[in-house]
C-alpha cells in the first residue's frame, strides 16, 4: 500500500513523544494496565483490514493484532482498531496513540532510523504495481506514456512512480489523492487512466469492484515493497513481543501446527521445536515477560500464518493472492521464522 515519506522537521516531535512514551513505562505493562492493545490499521482495504456492517474488523493486518492480543492479553477481541491513513499512521504509533501498527507498510531505511520505528519482521513481500481497465487496450506499464495516474501523495509510492517514469523516458499526469478509497472513487469515475500502489493493495481493490472482470493489474512490478508490523524504537521488549508472535504464526505453518491440531500436539508432539513454541517445554514466554501458553493463544486466534494468508487473501477468496514470494523457505518462497530454542 502507500508508504509515507520521511519529513524531518514535521516528524521530529512525535519520534520524541514516542521516546518519551519508552522511556516512561514499558508498553506491555501499560497494555496490561489497560486491558486493550491499540492497533493501527489501514481505513479500510478489504482482505488486509477493513470494517463490516456492525464495525467488526477483519482481515490479513487484522489477525495479527488478534494474535498479539491473544499472546499478551488472553482474549483476541481484546483490540482497539485504529484507522489511520498513509499520512497519519506513523504519527500514531510514534506519539503513542497505537501500540502496534500493522498497515501495509514498507520497511525502509528512513524509516527504521529517521522515523525511530522497529519494523518487527515482514508479513507480506510486496511491490508496486498498475491497474488499467481492460478497454484501454494497454497490456504493459511501459505503454503509459502521456497517462493520467492516480496516486497517493507524501509516498514512497509517488517516489518510485516518478522514478520509474522517468528511467524510461516517459511522462505522465499525477492525480493527486490521499486515500485508497479516494483513489478507488477517482479511478472508477475515469479520473486517470492508471492507479498504482502495491500490487496486494490493487487486488484488494479490484476485488471490491462490481466488474473485476474489467480491470487488469500490468504484469510490472517496479519496486520492493517489504511490509511489516512496527513498533516505536525504545522498548526492546515490546519489540520482542511483537516480532516473536509475529514469528510464532510463520513456525507454526512451517512445524504443521494449526489451529485444529495444536491441542493434540501439545498433548503428542515429540518435535523439541515445536514443544518449545507451544510451551510445552524451556519457558520461551518468561524470558519475554509472558506466560508459557502465549504463542499457543496467538496461533488458535485465527491460525497459522497460512490459514491466516488463505482466509483473508489467498487464491480461494475474491483477491486471490497466490503465495509466490510469501511461501515458506522451504516452499520456494522467503518466509522464514527464526529458531524456538
Amino acid at each position: 500500500m502507500t508508504k509515507s515519506v520521511f519529513l524531518g522537521t514535521v516528524a521530529a516531535a512525535t519520534v520524541f513523544a514516542g521516546m518519551g512514551l519508552a522511556q516512561e513505562g514499558s508498553t506491555l505493562a501499560q497494555v496490561k494496565e489497560r486491558d486493550e492493545l491499540n492497533c493501527g490499521v489501514n481505513t479500510g482495504l478489504v482482505g488486509f483490514a477493513a470494517p463490516d456492517a456492525s464495525g467488526n474488523w477483519t482481515g490479513f493486518d487484522v489477525a495479527y493484532c488478534r494474535a498479539l492480543a491473544a499472546a499478551v492479553l488472553g482474549d483476541p477481541n481484546k483490540v482497539r482498531f485504529v484507522p489511520t491513513t498513509g499520512q497519519t499512521r506513523f504519527t500514531a504509533l510514534s506519539s503513542g496513540e497505537v501500540d502496534v501498527l500493522a498497515r501495509n507498510s514498507t520497511w525502509t531505511f528512513s524509516r527504521d532510523t529517521d522515523l525511530a520505528l522497529d519494523f518487527v519482521g515482514v508479513n507480506y513481500y510486496d511491490g508496486q504495481g498498475f491497474m488499467v481497465r481492460k478497454d484501454l487496450g494497454v497490456t504493459s506499464a511501459k505503454e503509459l506514456d502521456g497517462a493520467t495516474i492516480c496516486i497517493q501523495t507524501g509516498t514512497t509510492t509517488e517516489l518510485n512512480l516518478a522514478d520509474y517514469f522517468r528511467a524510461n523516458n516517459m511522462a505522465y499526469t499525477p492525480v493527486n489523492i490521499d486515500s485508497n478509497a479516494e483513489g478507488e472513487q477517482q479511478y472508477m469515475a475515469g479520473a486517470c487512466d492508471a492507479y498504482t500502489t502495491d500490487a496486494s493493495g490493487l487486488a484488494a481493490t479490484r476485488a471490491a469492484f462490481a466488474d473485476p472482470e474489467n480491470h487488469i493489474i500490468l504484469p510490472e512490478i517496479i519496486s520492493k515493497e517489504p511490509l511489516g508490523p512496527a513498533v516505536r524504537h525504545g522498548d526492546n521488549n515490546w519489540g520482542d513481543i511483537a516480532r516473536w508472535t509475529l514469528n510464532a504464526l510463520i513456525a507454526a505453518e512451517e512445524y504443521g501446527v494449526t489451529s485444529r491440531n495444536i491441542e493434540e500436539l501439545v498433548r503428542s508432539s515429540n518435535n523439541p521445536e515445536v514443544q518449545r513454541l507451544l510451551g510445552v517445554s524451556d519457558e520461551l514466554g518468561a524470558m519475554i515477560g509472558l506466560d508459557a501458553e502465549w504463542a499457543r493463544r496467538a496461533i488458535l486466534a485465527n491460525g497459522n500464518y497460512g490459514e491466516i494468508f488463505a482466509a483473508n487473501i489467498g487464491e480461494q477468496t475474491p483477491i486471490g493472492l497466490a503465495r509466490g514470494l510469501n511461501a515458506q523457505w522451504t516452499q520456494g518462497g522467503l518466509l522464514y521464522a527464526q529458531p524456538f530454542r
